[in-house]
């Protein structure tokens, strides 16, 4: 299969709503396009189709049970997939949709069980660009889409990532650029009566309490009890690893530095490529390895928008480990960090 990529232009309307027609025609028929949205690419396929959604488990070799998002354009189609609304999820969705925000619902029978993972509820959002707006409208209303990478790998931040994973096993890849925040979004579960967030993203437990009062932090975020079958995509499996080992440093940043340098130098000497995860205002302290800043602490939205990128370009250098700092920055420090933990297998080093 040849992968077209469809560059789509700022001020080229017209021809941005042609490429976006082709797209939705391929997705009403079935197939697989890639698409930018606020947060990472996503790989996108008719959500009431069982087949197309079926496709997107092959092309990215995702286990079965990981349930997808069902992205929607507007409150209206919410309502055709859902089979009960609570008031305070419709309070969130007034908020933050569009928006990096995923709230999980009892289905409706027309959801098929490929989509949610053989699950009764189903994920849904309405992402905050407009392209994918248009593509989300064009193609019928309803487009499941996980990250457009291979199950495992670091989520695309650029459409020159999904094409390392994607090209030759999906029809099109819509190029719109870097994404804007670079983490997925933020998943809280209307399913039980008590709204409980699966996965920290942008917006933040603080941000949704000040909406509806009482929120709950899943326990088991991090989805490291396997027998559980995850609600929400990343609770169970290994997600957004580089090919290297990656080791996080914890603790007291001066004896961070220190101690990856230590690990590093041994690392170096002992014949092994190296990478560093610093930030602007540390690489300089590192000496040995391919130190990569990931942004600065003092807007923690470059460390959330890099974080993918740069794990990607460790891998184009064929590093053999990685040592990071950690970040628990204070508004999405959790999410960075969820991230960060999952590619890591939770190989933490604290000092």
């Amino acid at each position: 299969m040849q992968t077209v990529i469809e560059k789509l232009l700022e001020g080229e309307e017209t021809q941005n709503l042609h490429k976006i027609e082709v797209a939705a025609n391929i997705l009403k028929e079935g197939g697989l396009v890639a698409f930018p949205t606020e947060t990472v690419y996503g790989l996108g396929a008719d959500a009431l189709n069982p087949a197309a959604a079926d496709r997107i488990y092959r092309a990215k070799g995702r286990p079965s049970d990981n349930p997808l998002i069902v992205h929607i354009y507007c409150m209206d189609d919410l309502q055709k997939i859902a089979a009960y609304i609570p008031a305070k999820a419709k309070r969130l969705a007034d908020h933050f949709w569009p928006g990096p925000l995923t709230m999980i619902f009892k289905k409706r029978d027309n959801v098929p069980a490929e989509t949610t993972g053989g699950l009764d509820t189903v994920a849904v959002r309405m992402p905050n660009h407009p392209l994918a707006l248009a593509l989300i409208e064009a193609a019928g209303g309803f487009i499941a889409a996980p990250s457009a990478n291979t199950s495992g790998k670091p989520s695309p931040t650029l459409a020159e990532h999904v094409k390392e994973d994607m090209d030759g096993r999906i029809p099109m890849i819509l190029d719109g650029g870097a994404v804007g925040i670079g983490i997925e979004s933020t998943i809280v579960d209307f399913s039980e009566e008590t709204p409980m967030v699966l996965r920290p993203g942008y917006i933040t437990p603080d941000m949704m309490k000040e909406v509806i009062g009482e929120i709950r932090i899943d326990p088991g975020l991090a989805g490291e009890d396997l027998s559980v079958r995850p609600k929400a995509p990343g609770m169970k499996y290994k997600h957004y690893a580089p090919k290297a080992e990656l080791i996080l440093v914890n603790g007291a940043q001066e004896k961070v530095q220190q101690t990856i340098n230590n690990l590093t130098k041994e690392a170096v000497e002992s014949g092994r490529t190296v990478g560093v995860i610093g930030t602007d205002e540390s690489c300089g302290c590192y000496h040995y390895g391919i130190v990569k800043s990931i942004g600065t602490r003092s807007d923690e939205d470059t460390i959330a928008r890099h974080l993918y990128g740069i794990l990607r370009e460790f891998d184009e250098q064929d590093v053999d480990i990685i040592y990071s700092e950690s970040f628990s920055t204070p508004r999405i420090g959790q999410a960075i960090m969820n991230r960060l933990l999952k590619a890591a297998g939770h190989q933490v080093i604290e000092v």
